[in-house]
């Protein structure tokens, strides 16, 4: 069974200590608010699941998509810049592709988890401005095993 998979990065976040903590800009809240509409807008996600890092930016934005797509928002380890991508991919070998799934989270990590997604070796990955979605699908959610089906990039049309 065909299974889709959104890769987001959080909207323009503003610089400041500690990481965790640094909010979106102005921008980047729109940006959010984009991703969210495009988001709501997809059928393939009507019924997703919506995971957020536990980040300050990234829980903004998935607010953001929260508020237009009306999935509630789970925040979970494991998604922040550093994680490792091999054990995110291990995770989401056990998730079932018959539900959607939504994922906020950063840089360098949602372009690594994308490239390994859809191209299976270990890479640079994709490069991701703020508020990005990758569309993937496939029918297990393994390296090497996705396919790019959008990649939108604010203004989100």
């Amino acid at each position: 069974m065909m299974g889709y998979l959104a890769i987001v990065r959080h909207g323009e976040a503003a610089m400041g200590h500690p990481d965790a903590e640094r909010r979106l800009t102005r921008r980047g809240e729109v940006e959010a608010a984009s991703a969210g509409a495009w988001l709501a807008a997809c059928p393939e996600l009507a019924k997703a699941q919506l995971w957020s890092s536990p980040f300050a930016r990234a829980r903004q934005t998935a607010s953001a998509v929260s508020q237009a797509t009306g999935l509630e928002c789970e925040t979970v380890d494991g998604v922040t810049p550093d994680d490792d991508v091999d054990s995110l991919i291990e995770r989401l070998t056990g998730h079932a592709p018959s539900t959607p799934l939504i994922i906020v989270s950063h840089m360098p990590l949602v372009g690594l988890l994308a490239g390994r997604l859809i191209e299976g070796p270990a890479s640079h990955g994709v490069a991701f401005p703020t508020a990005g979605i990758a569309l993937l699908e496939g029918d297990v959610w393994a390296a090497g095993c996705a396919r790019l089906a959008a990649f939108i990039a604010p203004p989100h049309q």
